[in-house]
Protein backbone atom coordinates (compact mmCIF):
# COMPACT_ATOMS: atom_id res chain seq x y z
CA UNK A 1 0.00 0.00 0.00
CA UNK A 2 1.28 3.54 -0.87
CA UNK A 3 2.18 6.32 1.80
CA UNK A 4 2.14 9.80 1.53
CA UNK A 5 4.79 10.20 4.23
CA UNK A 6 7.73 12.48 4.73
CA UNK A 7 10.01 11.02 2.38
CA UNK A 8 7.57 11.16 -0.58
CA UNK A 9 6.17 15.18 0.43
CA UNK A 10 10.25 15.93 0.24
CA UNK A 11 10.50 14.10 -3.76
CA UNK A 12 7.37 15.80 -4.64
CA UNK A 13 9.01 19.25 -3.53
CA UNK A 14 12.34 18.15 -5.17
CA UNK A 15 10.66 16.69 -8.60
CA UNK A 16 8.72 20.44 -8.98
CA UNK A 17 11.51 22.19 -8.57
CA UNK A 18 14.01 20.65 -10.78
CA UNK A 19 11.77 19.10 -13.58
CA UNK A 20 8.89 21.83 -13.60
CA UNK A 21 9.91 25.07 -12.07
CA UNK A 22 13.94 25.14 -13.38
CA UNK A 23 12.77 24.05 -16.82
CA UNK A 24 9.99 26.90 -17.16
CA UNK A 25 12.24 29.57 -15.80
CA UNK A 26 14.71 28.77 -18.35
CA UNK A 27 12.93 28.66 -21.03
CA UNK A 28 11.42 32.19 -19.87
CA UNK A 29 14.99 33.71 -19.18
CA UNK A 30 15.74 32.46 -23.21
CA UNK A 31 13.20 33.94 -24.13
CA UNK A 32 13.51 37.39 -22.91
CA UNK A 33 17.54 37.31 -23.36
CA UNK A 34 18.14 34.72 -25.92
CA UNK A 35 22.05 35.15 -27.13
CA UNK A 36 22.45 38.06 -24.78
CA UNK A 37 23.85 35.45 -21.71
CA UNK A 38 26.78 34.32 -21.84
CA UNK A 39 26.80 29.81 -22.85
CA UNK A 40 26.07 27.80 -20.02
CA UNK A 41 28.82 25.18 -19.84
CA UNK A 42 26.60 21.60 -20.73
CA UNK A 43 29.03 19.02 -19.15
CA UNK A 44 29.52 20.91 -15.98
CA UNK A 45 26.37 22.02 -15.61
CA UNK A 46 25.14 18.20 -16.31
CA UNK A 47 28.04 16.79 -13.41
CA UNK A 48 26.27 19.38 -10.92
CA UNK A 49 23.05 18.82 -10.72
CA UNK A 50 23.67 14.74 -10.61
CA UNK A 51 26.22 15.37 -8.46
CA UNK A 52 23.60 17.73 -5.53
CA UNK A 53 20.87 15.06 -6.60
CA UNK A 54 22.45 11.87 -5.85
CA UNK A 55 24.38 13.74 -2.51
CA UNK A 56 21.33 14.88 -0.90
CA UNK A 57 19.48 12.05 -1.35
CA UNK A 58 22.26 9.76 0.28
CA UNK A 59 20.59 8.88 3.72
CA UNK A 60 22.51 10.89 5.74
CA UNK A 61 22.36 13.83 4.03
CA UNK A 62 18.81 14.00 3.66
CA UNK A 63 18.11 13.47 7.41
CA UNK A 64 20.30 16.36 8.24
CA UNK A 65 19.20 18.23 5.57
CA UNK A 66 15.49 17.86 6.76
CA UNK A 67 16.39 19.31 10.46
CA UNK A 68 17.24 22.35 10.01
CA UNK A 69 15.35 25.82 8.22
CA UNK A 70 18.68 26.67 7.01
CA UNK A 71 20.06 23.61 5.42
CA UNK A 72 16.77 22.67 3.99
CA UNK A 73 16.97 26.04 2.40
CA UNK A 74 19.96 25.47 1.00
CA UNK A 75 19.49 21.96 -0.20
CA UNK A 76 15.97 23.37 -1.79
CA UNK A 77 18.47 26.47 -3.10
CA UNK A 78 21.03 24.10 -4.70
CA UNK A 79 18.88 21.68 -6.04
CA UNK A 80 17.14 24.52 -8.34
CA UNK A 81 20.06 26.58 -9.30
CA UNK A 82 21.98 23.07 -10.45
CA UNK A 83 18.69 22.80 -12.57
CA UNK A 84 18.32 25.73 -13.72
CA UNK A 85 21.95 25.93 -15.05
CA UNK A 86 21.64 22.77 -16.47
CA UNK A 87 17.86 23.47 -18.43
CA UNK A 88 20.01 26.71 -19.39
CA UNK A 89 22.49 24.86 -20.85
CA UNK A 90 20.58 22.36 -22.71
CA UNK A 91 18.58 25.46 -23.91
CA UNK A 92 21.46 26.68 -25.42
CA UNK A 93 22.83 24.77 -27.63
CA UNK A 94 22.01 24.65 -31.40
CA UNK A 95 21.94 23.65 -34.78
CA UNK A 96 24.18 20.20 -35.26
CA UNK A 97 25.40 20.02 -31.80
CA UNK A 98 22.01 19.16 -30.38
CA UNK A 99 23.05 15.82 -30.16
CA UNK A 100 24.74 17.11 -26.89
CA UNK A 101 21.45 18.32 -25.50
CA UNK A 102 20.07 14.66 -26.44
CA UNK A 103 22.70 12.99 -24.97
CA UNK A 104 22.80 14.87 -21.75
CA UNK A 105 19.07 14.42 -21.37
CA UNK A 106 19.41 11.07 -21.56
CA UNK A 107 22.11 10.13 -18.97
CA UNK A 108 20.53 12.30 -16.56
CA UNK A 109 17.42 10.47 -17.32
CA UNK A 110 19.60 7.15 -16.72
CA UNK A 111 20.83 8.36 -13.09
CA UNK A 112 17.39 10.03 -12.31
CA UNK A 113 15.47 6.93 -12.83
CA UNK A 114 18.08 4.60 -11.21
CA UNK A 115 17.47 6.45 -8.11
CA UNK A 116 13.71 5.52 -8.30
CA UNK A 117 14.38 2.07 -9.38
CA UNK A 118 16.54 2.10 -5.86
CA UNK A 119 13.81 3.60 -3.87
CA UNK A 120 11.25 1.25 -5.21
CA UNK A 121 12.50 -1.45 -5.55
CA UNK A 122 15.21 -1.39 -1.89
CA UNK A 123 14.20 -4.51 0.52
CA UNK A 124 13.68 -2.23 3.36
CA UNK A 125 13.62 1.36 4.49
CA UNK A 126 16.34 3.37 3.85
CA UNK A 127 15.79 6.81 5.60
CA UNK A 128 14.71 5.58 9.20
CA UNK A 129 15.83 8.36 10.93
CA UNK A 130 12.90 10.17 9.16
CA UNK A 131 10.74 8.33 11.61
CA UNK A 132 12.22 10.05 14.40
CA UNK A 133 11.50 13.64 13.19
CA UNK A 134 7.91 12.66 12.23
CA UNK A 135 5.23 13.74 14.19
CA UNK A 136 4.30 11.07 16.95
CA UNK A 137 1.25 8.28 15.81
CA UNK A 138 1.43 9.56 12.21
CA UNK A 139 3.82 7.12 10.80
CA UNK A 140 4.96 4.26 13.70
CA UNK A 141 5.89 2.08 11.59
CA UNK A 142 8.44 0.15 9.14
CA UNK A 143 6.21 -0.85 7.10
CA UNK A 144 4.98 2.69 6.33
CA UNK A 145 8.45 4.23 6.30
CA UNK A 146 9.00 1.48 3.04
CA UNK A 147 5.38 2.44 1.51
CA UNK A 148 6.71 6.08 1.95
CA UNK A 149 10.07 5.28 0.21
CA UNK A 150 8.44 3.26 -2.74
CA UNK A 151 5.87 5.79 -3.35
CA UNK A 152 9.14 8.31 -3.63
CA UNK A 153 10.60 6.44 -6.02
CA UNK A 154 7.26 5.95 -7.96
CA UNK A 155 7.30 9.89 -8.42
CA UNK A 156 10.85 9.73 -9.90
CA UNK A 157 10.09 6.82 -12.46
CA UNK A 158 7.17 9.51 -13.61
CA UNK A 159 8.77 12.59 -13.69
CA UNK A 160 11.90 11.06 -15.50
CA UNK A 161 10.30 10.31 -18.67
CA UNK A 162 7.56 13.34 -18.15
CA UNK A 163 10.93 15.88 -18.54
CA UNK A 164 13.86 14.52 -19.47
CA UNK A 165 12.72 12.19 -22.14
CA UNK A 166 9.97 13.59 -23.37
CA UNK A 167 12.71 16.87 -23.94
CA UNK A 168 14.98 14.87 -25.75
CA UNK A 169 12.45 13.86 -28.13
CA UNK A 170 11.45 18.07 -28.98
CA UNK A 171 15.03 18.59 -29.58
CA UNK A 172 15.67 16.17 -31.63
CA UNK A 173 12.00 16.11 -33.65
CA UNK A 174 13.45 19.60 -33.95
CA UNK A 175 16.35 18.93 -35.35
CA UNK A 176 15.08 16.56 -38.21
CA UNK A 177 12.84 19.13 -38.92
CA UNK A 178 15.48 21.65 -39.44
CA UNK A 179 17.55 19.24 -41.15
CA UNK A 180 15.13 18.59 -43.27
CA UNK A 181 13.88 22.50 -44.31
CA UNK A 182 17.80 22.94 -44.75
CA UNK A 183 17.73 20.01 -47.28
CA UNK A 184 14.99 21.17 -49.13
CA UNK A 185 16.33 25.26 -49.23
CA UNK A 186 19.24 23.58 -50.77
CA UNK A 187 17.03 21.59 -53.56
CA UNK A 188 15.26 24.87 -54.18
CA UNK A 189 18.16 26.88 -54.72
CA UNK A 190 19.59 24.89 -57.87
CA UNK A 191 16.16 24.64 -59.63
CA UNK A 192 15.49 28.28 -59.24
CA UNK A 193 19.34 29.37 -60.78
CA UNK A 194 18.46 27.09 -63.88
CA UNK A 195 15.25 28.73 -64.28
CA UNK A 196 17.14 32.13 -63.91
CA UNK A 197 19.21 30.33 -66.88
CA UNK A 198 16.67 29.80 -68.82
CA UNK A 199 15.00 32.80 -68.99
CA UNK A 200 18.09 34.62 -69.63
CA UNK A 201 19.28 32.53 -72.27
Amino acid sequence: MLYVGPLSQQMAIHILLMNALAPLLALAVNRRFGDRLPLPKLYPAVIAQLLVLWAWHAPPMLHTGTQSHILHSIMLASFLTCALWFWLAILSIKDDYRWRAILALLITSKLFCLLGVLLVFAPRALYPDLLIAHPPGAMHKMDDALADQQLAGLFMLVACPATYVLAGIVIAARWFFDLDADDTSDRQVPSLAVREARHVG
